[in-house]
């Protein structure tokens, strides 16, 4: 957007198309209070808003002087955020009046590559067309910016949702909840998997929740087509955002595939239902570490109302061996359902007994220090976006880092006991017997005697 500091804040405004003359005029004469003869460029923009002329994002962007608002015929509104691949607005068709998101490849990112990368999310994001997806409207390029423009989804996202949450109120979703937007999004993977498309960056921040809660998956631009990986500008490289990474892609890039979105899927939902991440702490590397080699803390250990079946799912979609992960994102969905239904009933499992799946690692013992226990339980999201150098620095693990030991990892309170009633049944019903046969011998002899 072009900027000039030399300009005030009506010649801007007018300048940029956005007011003209006798509206701007008509402004000044509202702003007045009290037969002001002067009033502040702070006070004519907010008359300005107040009418409905201009935004609170667009009255800054004019008080700083710039005058280009607009990106072919969308007219900016307001700012959304940023992700690694580019700026997010708000705006508007100028002739349709349609609200719309348009997402902009910054120029000084705007590299041969990046380039490359965005056209390539613009082509694959076109193609797809589901309600739990975002959808993909118009691309263009106005001057030397490239831009991208999909459907607008009012709300937020879910990480601000949880971290919303937890700040208010201590707590992240209910199991019916999170259910809800989980299945909802596995939905939408479900459909991109269909096509033969692995989104790679399954995470709370890139699933938008409406206000009637309505999920839907965004941010394709790491996404992959599983038929030809070799054509992906980023194959052999890590990409995604390290709490939700799986073990093969760490280990393996090229053998992404649809189970490594599940297994993000399932870290997000173990996000959004106790508000950590399952390996708080530590720097990207020694999160992809903890990924291949350690379990998360249990669930319960931080939201203690979780069913068992409710846990059980989390831990089928986060398995690191993905023959023994659950098979389909629409599986996902299948076994979320009861607690969309039926609110905070318990469903049956329906996968194998927990001795074969793997064990959580529970959290420290009681003879731990209580700063080390309470640091656990207080460590924040740190989240890295983007691609991971397998050959990064290394900052070290502070203390958020979950302690692993042998002996927890074996702990019988999360193992299943071996059952001796079987036995000790068998060993009462051959001694009964033979205890009143003895007694009987015994008793008729000494019978005959007397």
């Amino acid at each position: 957007m072009t900027r000039n500091p030399r300009l005030s804040f009506a010649e801007a405004a007018i300048r940029s198309g956005l007011i003209s003359e006798k509206k701007y005029a008509r402004a000044v004469e509202l702003a007045k209070t009290n037969d002001q003869d002067e009033v502040s460029d702070a006070q004519i923009s907010e008359a300005l808003i107040k009418s409905g002329l201009i935004t609170s994002y667009q009255a800054q962007q004019l008080r700083d002087g710039r005058t280009k608002l607009s990106l072919g015929p969308y007219l900016i509104t307001d700012f959304i955020g940023q992700g690694g691949m580019g700026r997010v607005f708000k705006a508007v068709h100028r002739v349709m009046g349609r609200e719309c998101a348009v997402k902009v490849l910054p120029l000084e990112k705007s590299t041969r590559e990046s380039r490359d990368s965005f056209m390539r999310e613009i082509r694959l994001q076109a193609g797809l067309d589901n309600p739990y997806v975002v959808r993909a409207f118009d691309a263009g390029v106005d001057g030397n910016v490239h831009y991208l423009v999909t459907e607008y989804v009012p709300g937020t996202d879910l990480r601000k949702m949880i971290r919303s949450r937890m700040q208010s109120d201590g707590t992240a979703l209910t199991m019916s909840e999170a259910a809800l937007v989980i299945s909802q999004a596995a939905t939408g993977l479900q459909y991109a998997h269909d096509l033969g498309l692995i989104h790679r960056d399954i995470k709370p921040g890139n699933i938008l929740v409406t206000p009637d809660g309505h999920a839907k998956l965004s941010d394709i631009g790491l996404a992959a087509w599983s038929m030809g990986l070799q054509d992906d500008p980023r194959a052999g490289k890590i990409v995604g955002t390290a709490d939700y990474l799986s073990p093969e892609q760490i280990r393996d890039p090229m053998s992404v595939g649809p189970l490594s979105d599940l297994y993000s899927l399932g870290c997000t939902l173990y996000y959004t239902v106790t508000g950590k991440v399952p390996f708080p702490g530590g720097d990207s590397k020694a999160k992809c570490r903890r990924h291949c080699e350690e379990t998360p803390w249990h669930p319960r250990n931080l939201a203690p109302d979780l069913a068992e079946d409710f846990v059980d799912t989390i831990a089928d979609m986060m398995e690191k061996d993905p023959a023994r992960r659950i098979q389909s994102a629409a599986e996902v969905a299948e076994r979320l359902e009861p607690w969309i239904t039926s609110g905070l009933s318990v469903a049956p499992s329906s996968v194998a007994a927990s001795e074969t799946r793997q064990a959580w690692t529970p959290p420290p013992p009681p003879h731990e220090p209580a700063q080390l226990r309470e640091s656990l339980r207080s460590a924040q999201d740190e989240s890295g976006s983007g691609a991971i150098s397998r050959s990064g620095s290394r900052n070290g693990e502070n203390s958020a880092s979950l302690p692993v030991s042998a002996d927890w990892e074996t702990t019988p309170s999360l193992r299943p006991r071996p059952s001796h009633a079987k036995a000790i049944s068998i060993a009462l019903a051959i001694a009964i017997p033979i205890s009143l046969a003895i007694g009987f011998v015994i008793g008729y002899a000494i019978h005959g005697k007397v």
